[in-house]
């Protein structure tokens, strides 16, 4: 772009005075600021190689550029009317090509070396294999949650299920009770195997609890043993093997044979004779 300028420029030149002067000086006119022109651009170039900057250069320059837009402009709006067109077109060619000089000097003021680009792109690739595996990571955890999720919500709902058709069958049962109470034949045959509490008085059969329950005591559950008593069982059947046997294994045998305690009385005991 420079060099087209450089001859727009000149021909501009040597058509414009030439019908002024010899075209001969007109010439040396045109290369003169041609070559003023291209002295600042190599000497700039020259400084930019070596890493320095001139800014009376850099001015010098673009009033040279300006100086050749001016030419072009002059001449395109003395042309005739056919080819001012076509003259302004090509006017910009000057700053353009300086405006390219200055785009190119910061290019080169950027520019990297080889092993720096490609450590570049090496901590690129590296830092997108990094995400692409966290993506994958994300979409596995992700999934594994899902089907966790998919399946504590299923065997949520079979639990739900069976629970609603237990308390169903339950409602069912209360149900055929309710309606067995409230029958009088059923009601006589219920109350004639009841325990009549006063002379001449049926008891009215009721009901069992459907609810938390209490505790009741064994029945036929003979006196309680004494301490004494409660020490000498858990001594005998503690020794009753050798080794001696373990406190768990002692109170399954007290119990089996019948014998009635509360834990915190029989480990008590075990304690005193232990």
């Amino acid at each position: 772009m420079t060099g087209v300028s450089m001859v727009l420029t000149l021909a501009v030149i040597v058509m414009w005075l030439g019908e002024a002067m010899p075209k001969s000086v007109a010439l040396v006119v045109g290369l003169g600021l041609d070559g003023g022109w291209l002295a600042t651009l190599a000497y700039e170039r020259r400084l930019a190689a070596q890493g320095d900057h001139s800014t009376p250069v850099t001015v010098v320059g673009w009033v040279f550029g300006a100086a050749a837009t001016g030419v072009l402009v002059a001449h395109a709006l003395m042309a005739e009317k056919e080819s001012i067109g076509a003259w302004l077109a090509v006017s910009w060619l000057p700053l353009a090509a300086k405006a390219l000089w200055l785009v190119h000097g910061l290019w080169e003021r950027t520019a990297l070396t080889p092993d720096a680009l490609e450590a570049i792109q090496g901590i690129q690739q590296e830092a997108r294999d990094e995400a692409a595996v966290s993506r994958a990571r994300l979409r596995s955890d992700a999934a594994t949650e899902e089907t966790r999720l998919t399946a504590v919500t299923q065997a949520g709902a079979r639990v739900a299920h069976v629970q609603a058709k237990t308390a169903e069958a339950l409602a069912e049962a209360w149900s055929t009770l309710e309606k067995a109470r409230q029958g009088e034949d059923t009601s006589r045959a219920l109350t004639s195997v009841t325990t009549r509490v006063t002379p001449d008085v049926t008891p009215r059969w009721e009901l069992p609890v459907w609810g938390p329950s209490e505790a009741v005591p064994a029945l036929e559950s003979g006196p309680a043993l004494t301490d004494e008593a409660l020490d000498v069982l858990v001594d005998e059947i503690r020794h009753s093997e050798v080794p001696a046997l373990s406190y768990r294994e002692m109170a399954a045998r007290f119990r089996t044979a019948g014998h009635s305690a509360s834990e915190v009385r029989l480990r008590a005991a075990w304690k005193r004779v232990a």
